[in-house]
């Protein structure tokens, strides 16, 4: 047994999924059971849903303690990719309601001295209101989930075009950038912890006093969310723009010379109280580093070191006689997580895609397998020697499955799927665009035959569609594209079953697919 299920066998003794041996079927059905606990999760006794007062689901009592500190921008940063692979609009409205009460019920005030910030704990479970951190108690908050959070605004504001979202992104942003210093090899350019009435760092518990950079919490190396965010509003002219660029520079500085040369990757959770080395800052550094190789000009080389270094430190083989190797969650918590497993093979499968260094791929392949059998058949999603968090087991789950399915589009099932934008994908309809929104030139197309319209938010970009058969046209605001291997047009690549739709957008973000 593996958690909720026996483990499923090939003729090898390699793990294969439990629900079905083709993983596409299986991590497909994995998403759509995810999304449906969730959104289905029981109403809590303060009248909202259970995933906005606790960090871990239990179906026969209120678990006692609050949310988990990135709990709703992971949630968010996943259902942005799953909304686009599914165009279901429930999805795009959890979004807006996790958000917008987030907004509303847990930023730190406008005149203190770390203003607009969020809280990343409800230090009263069920007051609705949240306003501290789990170990440190109230006022305290957490700077890496503050650029987190402001990341995650602006690609909402990109979805709904509500202004509120970028102006809440702004005044994080505003609140951040002059703060950011040098930074050095003890402290990071933003301390981990502060308390945002006094100004103090929160200091953590030494757990190696020969280690000097375990000192305090004013050193996290999470920061690659952060400068996402301000890289974002530079390239929407949102915002004081020149101190976004300062800020962003320092970062970037301080993230090449210290914690990748000397794989100093903590901290990170919220329930920790004391320094601890964690695999999600490292690998969520690594994919950056591999999503904007022009900062890193010795990314392969570097990325591959923290690949090797998460394998020495994080490897877990209690599975090995079944052909996988997993990922444990962090130092001072040496057990295997599915997020950080399933993590730690879509972002070695994009290292793969990269570098055609093919030596990670089966074993990522079988990492995704192994942490699929953390989902029951109901959608819950349990941590293997733990509790279902409804952190690790669903905004960080979800994200990493589309991912490595944009990777590898073999991974999806043979079906219509938006697997990966340049660009945010504002809306996504699979069930054909409606007449009314067609040009005149175009009202003949049976609108019966249109299989997908999606429109993005930048007027260019590039998308990977998962399809089942190739499409006998593609439209680009209205105008057909053509079917050509560069510039703006379309491409077909066929897979063993169906195959992928890459769309190049040079001047438009309208998109209609045909029958």
């Amino acid at each position: 047994m593996l958690i909720y299920h026996p483990i499923q066998t090939d003729k090898n003794g390699n793990i294969i999924p439990w629900y079905n041996p083709d993983p596409a079927i299986a991590f497909d059905h994995n998403l759509h059971t995810i999304w449906n606990f969730w959104y289905t999760m029981r109403t809590d006794m303060n009248g909202l849903p259970y995933y906005m007062n606790h960090q871990v689901w239990n179906p026969n009592f209120n678990d006692p303690r609050g949310i988990g500190g990135d709990q709703f921008m992971m949630a968010i940063s996943s259902w942005r990719l799953l909304y686009a692979y599914t165009g279901d609009e429930r999805i795009k409205e959890n979004m807006c309601f996790l958000a917008g009460y987030y907004l509303t019920h847990g930023l730190s005030p406008s005149n203190c001295k770390w203003p607009d910030i969020p809280f990343p704990y409800n230090t009263l479970i069920y007051s609705g209101i949240y306003d501290g951190d789990m170990r440190n108690g109230k006022d305290v908050a957490q700077l890496d989930k503050a650029g987190s959070l402001g990341l995650e605004l602006i690609h909402l504001y990109k979805i709904k075009g509500d202004p509120t979202f970028l102006n809440a992104a702004i005044k994080i942003a505003n609140t951040l950038a002059p703060r950011v210093k040098t930074g050095d090899l003890l402290h990071s350019p933003l301390p981990f912890k502060v308390n945002v009435y006094t100004g103090k760092v929160v200091l953590l518990n030494l757990t190696d006093k020969h280690d000097k950079l375990t000192d305090t919490a004013g050193y996290t190396s999470n920061l690659t969310p952060t400068l996402q965010m301000f890289d974002d509003l530079v390239a929407l002219n949102k915002g004081n723009v020149a101190q976004y660029k300062a800020a962003f520079n320092k970062i970037l500085a301080w993230v090449i010379k210290y914690p990748i040369p000397n794989n100093k990757w903590g901290p990170f959770f919220e329930d920790v109280g004391e320094w601890s080395q964690t695999q999600i800052n490292a690998m969520t550094c690594a994919r950056y580093m591999m999503e904007h190789p022009k900062y890193f000009p010795n990314w392969r080389e570097e990325v591959r070191r923290i690949i090797d270094w998460v394998h020495a430190n994080f490897n877990n083989t209690q599975w090995k006689k079944y052909g996988v190797v997993v990922t444990n969650e962090q130092s001072v918590y040496a057990e295997p997580g599915q997020s950080h497993s399933a993590r730690q093979a879509a972002d070695e499968l994009l290292y793969v895609s990269l570098t055609g260094d093919t030596t990670m791929y089966d074993n990522a392949i079988r990492e995704l397998i192994w942490a699929g059998y953390a989902v029951d058949v109901d959608g819950r999603n349990c941590f293997p020697f733990d509790e279902p968090w409804l952190t690790d087991g669903y905004g960080d789950y979800v994200r990493h499955y589309i991912r490595a399915m944009a990777t590898y589009p073999n991974l999806a099932p043979a079906e219509d799927h938006i697997l990966s934008s340049t660009s945010v994908v504002a809306q996504a309809d699979y069930k054909g665009y409606l007449k009314k929104f067609l040009s005149a030139s175009f009202n003949s197309i049976d609108t019966a035959k249109v299989r997908l319209f999606y429109r993005t938010f930048d007027g260019s970009g590039i998308e990977t569609i998962r399809m089942k058969s190739k499409p006998s046209a593609v439209l680009l605001n209205d105008s057909p594209l053509k079917e050509i291997p560069d510039g703006e047009g379309y491409s077909w690549a066929v897979l063993e079953k169906g195959g992928l739709l890459t769309v190049k957008r040079v001047k438009g973000n309208r998109v209609i697919v045909v029958e």
